[in-house]
C-alpha cells in the first residue's frame, strides 16, 4: 500500500479495492481539522493543481480549490472551455499535454463519458476524474461513502434506497458499484426510462449483490437506512419531451418522512430542485451539506497520496 496511490490516475471506483476505498476514508478523518480549518497544514506546498472544468460545477471545483489551499498548494485553471483555446478548437489532448507541463496534478470534468480514461494517456501526470458525462464520478463516490461511514458507523450491512435520475447519473453509477462491493442492500427506484442500465445492474451482481427494482419511493423508503436523493438532469436528456414526463417524479417531505426509521440519512451531491423540500434541510436526517463539506477532507487526502506526500 505503501506506494500504491503515488502518481496513480483516478478515474473509476472500479479500479479500487475495498481495502484501498477504506484507506482513502481513513486518511480524509485525519485531515478533518486541516479541512475545517482548526490546523493548519503545508503538506503540498508548492504543489500546483491544474483544474479543468468542461462543464458547470459548484462543490467539486470549489472544493478540490480549498483542498488544495488547505494543504498549502496552488490551483489554476478554467471553469468554463470559453475563457480557453479549447474556444479556439484545441482538441482535449492537447489541453492536457500543456496543463501537465504546467502543474503537478489535474482535475478534469467533461462531458464526454471516457474523457478521464483517454486523458490520462496523454498526461504524465496524476488526472482525477471529477466527473465524465454519464460515466463516473469517483471522487464524489469517497465523500458519500466517507459521508455513510461517519452517519451510520459503517457502510456494510445499510440498507440503502437511491432514488431519481438512475440512467444519465454518474454519481449514482460509481456510487452503487461501490456499496455493492461493501455488501450493502440497494434498492433503486426511478420510472422505468430512467432506472440504472443493463451494464451497471450486470456489474453490481457481479459483485454479489442483487439490487431491488421499484418505481415507488413509499413502498420502500421505510426500510430505508440511506435514502440517496437525485435531481432529474434536464441537461442530459436528448429530447426536452422525454425529461418533461419524468420532471418532478419524487419529491422528499415531511409526511413523507414520518414512519421512517429514526437514524435514516437522507443525501444528495447537490445541486437540488424540487426534489427535496428545503423544510426537510432542518430535521436530524439531513446530511446533504455535512456530505458536501466532505469532499474538503476527502478530496484533500486523494490528493495528497496522488502526489506522493501520504502513503
Amino acid at each position: 500500500m505503501s506506494d500504491g496511490f503515488k502518481g496513480m490516475d483516478i478515474v473509476s471506483i472500479r479500479d479500487f479495492s475495498r481495502d484501498q476505498i477504506e484507506h482513502v476514508l481513513d486518511v480524509a478523518e485525519k485531515m478533518l481539522p486541516i479541512a475545517k480549518g482548526e490546523e493548519k497544514s503545508k503538506l503540498l506546498d508548492g504543489k500546483i493543481l491544474g483544474s479543468l472544468f468542461y462543464e458547470p460545477s459548484t462543490r467539486t471545483r470549489l472544493s478540490f480549490d480549498a483542498a488544495m489551499t488547505r494543504l498549502g498548494g496552488s490551483t489554476l485553471g478554467f471553469d468554463e472551455p470559453k475563457g480557453s483555446s479549447v474556444a479556439k478548437g484545441e482538441t482535449l489532448a492537447d489541453t492536457i499535454r500543456m496543463v501537465d507541463a504546467y502543474c503537478d496534478v489535474i482535475v478534469l470534468r467533461h462531458p464526454q463519458e471516457g474523457a478521464a480514461r483517454m486523458s490520462a494517456h496523454f498526461a504524465d501526470k496524476p488526472i482525477l476524474n471529477a466527473g465524465d458525462g454519464a460515466g463516473q464520478h469517483p471522487t464524489q463516490t469517497m465523500l458519500d461513502l466517507f459521508t455513510i461511514r461517519k452517519s451510520k458507523g459503517k457502510i456494510d450491512g445499510n440498507h440503502v434506497v437511491i432514488v431519481g435520475d438512475l440512467k444519465y447519473g454518474r454519481t449514482v453509477h460509481s456510487l452503487s458499484e461501490a456499496l455493492a462491493m461493501f455488501g450493502a442492500e440497494l434498492t433503486f427506484v426511478a420510472p422505468p426510462s430512467l432506472q440504472m442500465p443493463k451494464e451497471h445492474l450486470k456489474h453490481i451482481q457481479s459483485l454479489g449483490t442483487k439490487p431491488k427494482i421499484s418505481s415507488n419511493l413509499e413502498d420502500v423508503i421505510k426500510d430505508a437506512d440511506v435514502l440517496y436523493v437525485t435531481r432529474i438532469q434536464k441537461e442530459r436528456f436528448p429530447d426536452p419531451a422525454e425529461y418533461q414526463k419524468v420532471a418532478g417524479a419524487f419529491r422528499i417531505d415531511l409526511p413523507m418522512l414520518k414512519d421512517v426509521k429514526k437514524g435514516m440519512v437522507i443525501m444528495h451531491p447537490l445541486p437540488r430542485v424540487t426534489e427535496i423540500s428545503p423544510e426537510v434541510d432542518k430535521t436530524e436526517h439531513a446530511k446533504y451539506f455535512e456530505q458536501a463539506f466532505n469532499g474538503v477532507p476527502v478530496r484533500m487526502a486523494l490528493l495528497s497520496m496522488v502526489l506522493g506526500a501520504v502513503e
